[in-house]
């Protein structure tokens, strides 16, 4: 009998790591390395002239050498398409440039999160630029909810607007605006999937609608409307209008654009790369009073950053949304007074924090909850609470979803409804599953994209919910408990050097699609760690070699990762760990810093 072909043998974990601290295996990002085959990474270092260790990570995401340069680099020229390219984007640029050449008033409803939020400033900020008066509408969660509704809508015509723009949302909202556009034209942009091919008879310009054939469907809803104002500009420059006004600087206005697509995740390839990078450099320069202030508040030391936006500036912008004033993040971002502006910051963060400690309140029993309906074999889990507040349950099902490698829905139950978010892993369309749960009559409201969908049910129908979940996501049952790691290289100790960290630095802008290397460092020993930060749940150790080198470590929300016992274990085992290499400045000075994502004995 012969032996079994070698693709078929499970490659050997990296470091020999089977089960860390986290009950996870470390296996190669890419299988190729992990056979040892490096010709190829070396070919690309030699070729770029960049070390190797980024030539392997490189390679192991699917770089081609000749792409290096661009991938390093990108440029918004390179990958920036023909607006026209989304269906209904010309006629929706038309009657943006005939509102402005005509002095109309425009009301612009967005959603409450950070891409609402940054789609109605871009739009706000550049049509007032270009001569028309504009009154927006965030909606307050609880008493709104999502979506645009026609108090709101009927509010801003009572305003004077003529023209009415829904920004990341709208598509769903069929019947209202089929309703609303018999008084006046109306403009929806967005990225949301919509139920079937069923959409508003107005003006809709959304990557994702089912006849819409751009392949921009990884857009964001401000990346959207970005591309709207490119065309809008260009129909107002060849009717010679900019001849005897002035034309508003798009570009610098990236750093909407860049903040939106980090905070609603998505994917960073191709032009949604190009637009992060270009707007954190435009971030960078600190010109959006509201956005420095905001992380002068937070205490956020490098604002041009996706992991500043992500886990400084986004969460604080949300907040509003989530439990209290819903317009505050988009004034803060429109605001050019500085005692305004760090009013407005200052109550964000006060609110963040308030949302931070409802959060923690829900987490136990969302945890809970969780771990019961995995050992009843569901594969989707569907939590839901009377008293859980429905501003954090985005949040919670992030939470619940990263514990448990499954997708997660949460909702607050409030008069016999259940009002939530869900998110999902990789490789399972939560969207998708939502959206057919709406159309088959579950839900009262459904929609979303793959990875994170909104719902409303009432509460007699939360079983038979439940049970299409089961089956939509029937996949998840198959998945472990915790994702083997992915690792991009291995170092030892003193390896782990701050030139090493700048060249990781320079494969950034990370997110989704494209997460930041894990460098495996091998056998070293936590000699001192301490507990840190406001609450306590910051880990700080210091990891020592072999050979005596020294380096910081950092783990966050430590009460929920299970290696931290290793770090804090007085004994001082041989580790090996796992995590993120960066340099960062502080006080003028470089300071290395590893931030741990998992450890394993030896």
């Amino acid at each position: 009998m012969s032996d079994a072909p070698s693709f078929l043998v499970p490659p050997e974990p990296v470091l020999s790591v089977h089960s860390s601290g986290s009950g996870r295996s470390w296996i190669w990002r890419d299988e190729k390395l992990a056979a040892g085959d490096g010709r190829v990474a070396l070919a690309m270092a030699q070729r770029a002239g960049i070390p190797e260790l980024l030539a392997r990570i490189l390679h192991g995401r699917g770089i081609d050498p000749s792409q290096v340069a661009a991938f390093l680099d990108p440029k918004l020229r390179d990958w920036l398409p023909d607006p026209s390219c989304l269906r209904g984007m010309d006629e929706a640029a038309a009657r943006l440039a005939q509102a402005v050449r005509s002095g109309e008033t425009i009301g612009v409803f967005g959603d409450y999160d950070v891409d609402g939020a940054c789609g109605t400033t871009l739009l706000t900020e550049t049509l007032r630029e270009l001569g028309c008066a504009v009154h927006f509408h965030i909606p307050d969660r609880q008493k709104e909810g999502y979506g645009p509704n026609a108090t709101a809508l009927e509010g801003l015509r009572a305003r004077g607007a003529t023209l009415l723009i829904c920004v990341d949302c709208g598509t769903a909202a069929v019947s209202l605006l089929d309703t609303l556009r018999t008084s006046g034209d109306i403009i929806v942009l967005d990225h949301h999937k919509p139920d079937g091919a069923i959409l508003p008879g107005c003006m809709v310009v959304n990557p994702n609608r089912v006849d819409c054939e751009s392949g921009l469907g990884h857009l964001c809803a401000t990346s959207v409307a970005f591309l709207a104002l490119i065309a809008t500009c260009r129909a107002l420059r060849l009717s010679g209008w900019f001849e005897v006004h002035e034309e508003p600087a798009l570009l610098r206005k990236l750093d909407l654009v860049a903040l939106a697509t980090i905070c609603d995740v998505m994917p960073l390839r191709d032009l949604n790369r190009a637009f992060v990078t270009q707007g954190l450099r435009v971030m960078g320069r600190g010109e959006r009073l509201g956005l420095s202030t905001l992380a002068s508040v937070a205490g956020v030391k490098e604002t041009s950053s996706a992991m500043a936006c992500g886990f400084g500036i986004g969460p604080r912008i949300n907040a509003g949304g989530r439990i209290a004033q819903a317009d505050l993040g988009v004034k803060l971002l429109l605001s050019e007074d500085a005692f305004e502006a760090r009013a407005l910051a200052e109550k964000l963060d006060e609110i963040n924090r308030q949302r931070q400690t409802v959060e923690a309140d829900i987490l136990t029993e969302a945890y809970h909850q969780a771990e019961a309906q995995l050992e009843s074999g569901h594969a989707a889990l569907f939590l839901h609470g009377e008293s859980w507040h429905p501003g954090v349950v985005g949040i919670v099902a992030s939470r619940v979803r990263e514990r448990c490698n499954r997708p997660a829905l949460i909702g607050a139950l409030q008069d016999g409804v259940i009002k939530g978010s869900a998110r999902s892993v990789p490789g399972l369309d939560i969207g998708a599953a939502v959206i057919a749960a709406c159309q088959s009559g579950l839900l009262l409201t459904g929609g979303g994209h793959a990875m994170a969908a909104g719902f409303s049910l009432s509460a007699d129908k939360a079983e038979a919910f439940h049970a299409h979940l089961d089956q939509a996501l029937a996949e998840a049952r198959h998945r472990p408990r915790h994702d083997a790691l992915s690792i991009d290289g291995v170092l030892a100790l003193r390896g782990a050097t701050t030139e090493i960290a700048a060249q990781l630095g320079r494969l950034g802008p990370f997110g989704a699609g494209h997460e930041e290397p894990v460098i495996a460092i091998s056998r070293v020993r936590a000699v001192k760690s301490e507990r840190i930060g406001r609450d306590g749940n910051t880990l700080r150790v210091i990891l020592q070699g072999e050979d005596g080198g020294r380096l910081r470590g950092l783990v966050f929300r430590a009460a929920d990762k299970p290696y931290a016992e290793l770090l804090e274990d007085r004994a001082m085992p041989v580790l090996h760990v796992a995590g993120q290499l960066r340099c960062e400045q502080w006080q003028g000075q470089d300071m290395l810093s590893f931030f741990i994502l998992d450890a394993a004995t030896i």
